[in-house]
């Protein structure tokens, strides 16, 4: 993401993110992604070409701040009493969220309009944000528990490794080894 668009806006800001946004997305859906031009988007968003241009600069740059957007979790991962069956359950949804053509797709418009890499940042944050939040759950049930820079590096790093340069073969199985890798890392 650029300088430009570092924190969340709030009022008439907001607005227009969250019209431009919709238009992005309501007209990749009816027309397709190579339909997509600044002022069809502005149109159907309701501003100027030029609020779009002087908020995101390029047509690849407003695709990076949307995929980034889809890509921000909904919710706290689910409690399921215990770090090995909640970090399961996440990188397992995890996986199947990236894996999926959408989700790969939003990981490489993320990146391509992030010349700073604002958006690997967040992105990264999202999840390093989900796994804290896992982590703190089983440090108040008193389990042994990694770090969240463990967690990244032995279970995100190696599942965004193969969705984005290796994705034949991934499944649950293998979401399953990194947990168990990233737990042990632990002495669990």
């Amino acid at each position: 993401m650029s300088g430009r668009q570092m924190v969340r806006p709030g009022g008439r800001s907001a607005r227009v993110q969250a019209a431009v946004h919709a238009a992005v997305r309501d007209l990749e859906s009816e027309a397709g992604r190579g339909a997509l031009t600044i002022p069809l988007v502005a149109q159907r968003a309701g501003v100027t070409p030029s609020t779009i241009y002087r908020r995101w600069g390029d047509l690849q740059e407003l695709l990076s701040d949307v995929a980034v957007e889809r890509l921000r979790p909904e919710a706290a991962p689910e409690d399921l009493g215990d770090l090995a069956s909640d970090l399961t359950a996440w990188a397992e949804q995890f996986l199947d969220e990236m894996a999926s053509p959408p989700g790969r797709a939003y990981v490489r418009d993320a990146l391509l309009g992030d010349p700073d890499g604002g958006n690997a940042g967040q992105c990264s944050g999202f999840a390093a944000e989900q796994i804290d939040i896992m982590l703190r759950r089983a440090a108040g049930r008193g389990e042994r528990a990694p770090g969240t820079e463990t967690v990244i590096d032995r279970l995100v790093a190696p599942l965004m490794y193969r969705v984005l340069f290796r994705p034949d073969g991934l499944d649950d199985t293998y979401a399953r080894r990194l947990v168990t890798d990233a737990l042990d890392a632990a002495g669990r």
